[in-house]
């Protein structure tokens, strides 16, 4: 298992947590996708916090001098954080928003003509968490990893080469984008960058990982019932998400104290988020900030999220990042692929299982 894409194979997923409603035919929430409302873990509350996170989470600037003092602070504090002046060009953003749009805007039978086999991770479905849940999500999700040059052909045979030369241009600066993150992270932490050759690599083993997902959020006849997606942390190093240009809130971070909050889209801004391996290769440090995704009853909300991280075989070092020399492991090395395969298995609880 030496990519992503392979380290799923083993896990197969039920068709009936891959194939979303078709949305365009859809009258009222039914007893599938309604959400129970005492479910502690899920808390749906579904009345947004009166705090908005956009006046909460840290907006940064990239090109402040003082960034990486920032952004550290952000990742210990928050797990989260805005940025803006990022360097990639907001008509590249707008383009691949557009993309997406205009695949998910097809009508359900093409867009079924990409749907995820049980044992693929790429391709139009469900996002992998439903498999977790007795009820579905108001969600439908297009992933990506490397060229989509083979879903597109399906879904336009004569008209596929845009979609791919924006896509693959906007993961590619966001790309260079969690490179240059991930430096200032490893600066911040006292990891040695030999440690983390993955970083900066095209090719090769050590080349880093990383995925592309599109979530389309349909308007929905009654919120309140239920959910986009789930709460949730995300696995790898970094998450880079893009949110709808319209002022349409559904992205919510849980905070202690604080309960659910909006993380209200900032026009130009991406907002990082720390996940579960970066938490670990800080030795607990980073949090990985859980969070949730909320539908509404007049606007179609879309979102773009890149995932990045480390290969597959990388040995994940937490002791790299102690505070000082006395103090102790939180969490045991391992492999990344192992941590994939516990929670492919076992979801929120990988992180509390691994604790020591």
């Amino acid at each position: 298992m030496n990519t992503l894409l392979e380290s799923y194979k083993d896990y197969h997923i039920n068709l009936h947590h891959i194939i979303p409603l078709d949305f365009d035919s859809i009258q009222e929430v039914s007893d599938v996708h309604s959400w129970p409302q005492s479910n502690d873990f899920l808390t749906l509350d579904l009345e947004p916090n009166d705090k908005s996170a956009a006046s909460i989470i840290p907006i940064i600037d990239f090109s402040d001098p003082n960034v990486s003092k920032l952004i550290g602070q952000a990742c210990e504090t928050w797990g989260s954080f805005q940025l803006i002046n990022h360097n990639v060009p907001l008509n590249l953003i707008e383009s691949a928003e557009s993309e997406a749009r205009k695949l998910f805007s097809l009508p359900t039978s093409e867009k079924r003509k990409t749907l995820r086999s049980p044992s693929e991770a790429t391709g139009y479905g469900l996002a992998r968490m439903s498999q977790f849940f007795s009820r579905l999500l108001w969600q439908e999700g297009f992933t990506i990893m490397g060229s989509p040059v083979d879903h597109a052909k399906k879904l336009w045979p004569d008209d596929y080469q845009r979609f791919c030369d924006v896509i693959e241009d906007f993961q590619d600066k966001l790309k260079a984008l969690s490179e240059q993150l991930m430096l200032i992270i490893l600066d911040y932490l006292g990891i040695p960058k030999e440690e983390m050759k993955w970083v900066g690599s095209n090719s090769g083993p050590e080349c880093a990982t990383s995925a592309l997902q599109m979530n389309s959020y349909p308007p929905c006849p009654d919120p309140t019932l239920t959910i986009g997606l789930a709460p949730h942390t995300d696995t790898y190093f970094l998450t880079i998400l893009h949110q709808t240009s319209n002022p349409t809130r559904g992205l919510e971070i849980h905070r202690d104290g604080l309960g659910w909050v909006s993380v209200n889209p900032v026009h130009g801004a991406l907002v990082v988020n720390a996940g579960d391996l970066l938490h670990i290769a800080s030795n607990g440090r980073f949090p990985s900030v859980l969070h949730r995704a909320v539908v509404n009853k007049t606007n179609h909300r879309l979102s773009l999220a890149y995932f990045y991280g480390p290969p597959m075989n990388y040995q994940l070092l937490p002791s790299l990042a102690k505070l000082d020399d006395d103090d102790p492991s939180v969490y045991p090395s391992l492999k990344v692929k192992d941590y994939v395969t516990m929670k492919e298995k076992h979801f929120r609880e990988t992180l509390s299982m691994l604790k020591l």
